[in-house]
Order: C-alpha cells, then structure tokens, then sequence
C-alpha cells in the first residue's frame, strides 16, 4: 500500500501491548494511525520512541512510521479518526477472571469523543454478552477478536490468519472504512454475531489448551515407559487430522493469563446454564500438577539429599521474549524455596521481582551458575541456547540440570558430566 489519500483514519485507544502492537502494525501497512491513552507520562514516553513493553520489531517499527503515528492524550484527537479501535490490556484477578473496569472506564471516556459517522471496534477480550451490552443508539459499534501472541505481538498484528468480527447484523455489509482497514491485511474475513465472536475467541485458546495438554500427559507417560516424546510429536503433526500447526510441544503447565481465564470464565457458563465443563477443570487441575514437575523432580533429586543447596534458576518471565511474570513456572517454583538460597538471572525481568526472601541477583548465566548444586532453566530464552554445557559444569558444585523446554543439547550435557532431566523423556 503506497498512498494514505484514500485510506481511513485508524485510532487506537489504550496504548499498553494489545494496542500499541496493533496500533504500530497499522502504520506499517500504510494507515495513519492515532494513538490515544489518557496517560499524558506515557504519551511522552511514546513520542520520545521508549516502548512501554518488550516486543520483537516494536521499536524498530514504531521509528520507521513516525510520519504515520500520533500520539495524543487529549480526546479531541479522536475526531480525526474514522475507525477507532478500544484496545486497553484487560488485567486478570488472581482468580482467573477479567477485571473489566478500565476497559469501561475507557469506553465511557472515547465514545462522547468520536465523530458519528465512525466505527467504533473493542479488540480487547471479552466474556460473551460484553459488546451488546454496551451497544447504545446511534454507536456503531463492533467486536474484534484480538489473536496477538506475546513475543510475537508484531508478527501476528502484520500476519493474521483471519479477522473474526462481532457485528449487530452478520448479514450487513461492514462500513467502508473498517472493511478497507481489514481488506489491506489480505485475509478472510468472518462477520459473526457479537456473542459467537466472544466465544470464538475462547474457543480458540480451549482447542490450544487441549493440545497443551494432550503433550503434558502423555510426555509424562514416556518418561514412565522410556519413550521420547520428541521422536512422537512430528509423527502426529504429519496427521492431516490434527496437522502441522498444532502445538504439540510439553511445558510447565498453562502460561500466561488468558488461557487459564478462558477455561474458567467456560466453567463459569457452563455452572450458571446447567451444561457439564466437567474435562474443561480437569484441564486446569492437570496444568497445576504439571506446572510444579520442577519443584518436584528438585525435591526428588537434590533438595531431599544435600543440606543448604544452591539453586540456580535460568528465566523468570512465563516465556521468552517477553517481560511479562503472570502464571510463570520460575515463579510458582521459586516461592517454595524460601528455605533455600536461591540464585537467579533473566535477560529482561529483575532478580528482585523473584519470590524469595533473598534472591542472589546474576550478571549472566555462568555467573548464575557459579557454586550451584542445581540450574534450572525456566524459560527457553534464546539467550540460554549458546550456554556451553562444559562450562556450565565447570561453574556449578553439582551436576544436576532440569531443562524442561529443552534448550540445551542433551548429549552435550551429559558429555559434560552433568545429570540432564526434561520433560518427555525418561532418565533412565
């Protein structure tokens, strides 16, 4: 797309990761963007080009559209634009449910703020029933359902596989300068009913989660048989019925925070409309019971056999290439070792951040290393991959390693002279 003359006005309103990795996605398909919070301090850390959040290309993207994007925490920007999109972080309680008073909040500031005439898009989730609740005269207003991934937040804003959109009327054509905003991404586009585009949304992280935890059994089950879960799941990725896409790779558990809160929010319908959710909980229950296999192989091989060890955990954040810590493995293990020194290291988030009384902060992972009887690498940080398992053992005072992602090379690690655990392997 080379000329902007014809092309709509985009707005973004909510500039934390959801709508600031939109917002400079939009620009980099040729859109003039407005980027509106009412925070003015992060306004004019925006303008100055400092990201409020780690993301691949985010910086580099963001300096490279500049001509393209306007930063504004005064609502009289809003005129400008003929589509604005609500994108605010919706946060998530520690009961796995959505805080959505911000995203109101905000709502209730924009909508006296916009022209009649345009299109008003929340792309923050949502539990079903949300939009239409909120729909009033005279408001066009639409759902879109938001597929960003962290760590990946700028990929999946340039590349959608689909756009999912919430309407009043399905069968009503979309007005012109959302459908010329979505049509330049080249990509279906699926107008539904407000309520099937939220639980669209949801269904799409239950179909993830029940691969997440297809992996998480039945890798346990070849550590028990001596099978390699490595060498089963590219045989089940060439089955056209389950396919190449699938996430079929074991971890620790559910990260994040929107999985494990769209898996309530389906047991919390399913309870008030009398439906079974019945394998939906038993999906949360086997993400607990796998998320703490660190803390139990620990126990197991080095806790229970040795006074006052040293434990070093590699990454904190819940997965690489982000500074976020809600659901992290690191963390759900390191706040039961309070008992023991506890030495840590991640390429973004702080040693401090860690809960533990006394968390030993480490310039690098050798540094982290250095005296431990056991490494733990909780997140597979690219960062980590060049580790040298010789070195490594050269650093530590054991032996022990647990590597549930795999980072690195197995063989390599035993070569030199370290005991390596993961997950979907047996030991033996």
């Amino acid at each position: 797309m080379t000329s902007t003359d014809t092309l709509p006005v985009i707005g973004f309103a909510g500039m934390t990761h959801l709508g600031l990795n939109s917002a400079v996605g939009m620009a980099e398909k040729g859109f003039n963007v407005v980027c509106f919070d009412p925070d003015a301090t992060l306004i004019g850390q925006l303008e100055t080009g400092e990201m409020p959040v780690l993301e691949p290309d985010l910086p580099e993207l963001a300096a490279k559209n500049k001509d393209r994007i306007t930063y504004a925490s005064d609502l009289s920007v809003l005129q400008q634009c003929d589509v604005l999109y609500v994108a605010p972080d919706v946060p998530v309680t520690d009961d796995g449910v959505s805080d959505l008073t911000d995203l109101d909040a905000l709502l209730e500031k924009v909508i006296p703020a916009i022209r009649k005439d345009a299109v008003l898009v929340n792309l923050s989730q949502v539990p079903p029933g949300f939009t239409r609740a909120r729909t009033r005269p005279g408001l066009n207003m639409f759902y879109q359902v938001e597929t960003l991934i962290f760590g990946r937040a700028i990929e999946r804003a340039l590349y959608p596989e689909r756009y999912i959109i919430g309407c009043p009327d399905p069968d009503a054509p979309l007005p012109d300068a959302f459908r010329k905003c979505l049509e330049a991404y080249d990509c279906p586009i699926l107008p539904m009913r407000y309520e099937s585009a939220e639980l669209c949304k949801i269904s799409i992280n239950c179909c993830l989660v029940a691969s997440i935890s297809v992996a998480n059994t039945l890798s346990e089950l070849c550590e028990g048989i001596g099978a390699d879960w490595s060498e089963i799941a590219p045989a089940l990725k060439l089955d056209r019925r389950i396919g190449q896409y699938s996430y079929l790779s074991p971890g620790l558990g559910i990260g994040g925070s929107n999985l494990i809160r769209d898996l309530i929010t389906v047991t919390r319908f399913a309870e008030e409309t009398g439906s079974d959710a019945s394998v939906i909980a038993a999906w949360i229950r086997n993400s607990a019971y796998r998320k703490e296999w660190a803390l139990r192989t620990l126990h197991e091989r080095v806790l229970s056999t040795m006074d006052d060890p040293l434990v070093a955990v590699l990454g904190l954040s819940y997965k690489e290439n982000t500074h976020s810590t809600k659901n992290s493995p690191a963390f759900a293990m390191i706040e039961n070792l309070h008992p023991y020194r506890v030495t840590a290291f991640d390429p973004v988030v702080k040693t401090s951040a860690a809960p533990h009384p006394a968390p030993i902060d480490a310039a690098d992972p050798l540094d982290c290393a250095k005296g431990a009887d056991v490494v733990c690498i909780m997140t597979p940080w690219d960062d980590f991959k060049s580790i040298d398992p010789a070195k490594l053992a050269d650093a530590m005072a054991g032996k022990w390693v647990l590597d549930p992602y795999r980072v690195l090379d197995a063989k390599a690690c035993a070569k030199a002279g370290l005991s390596y655990l993961t997950l979907g392997v047996s030991d033996a």
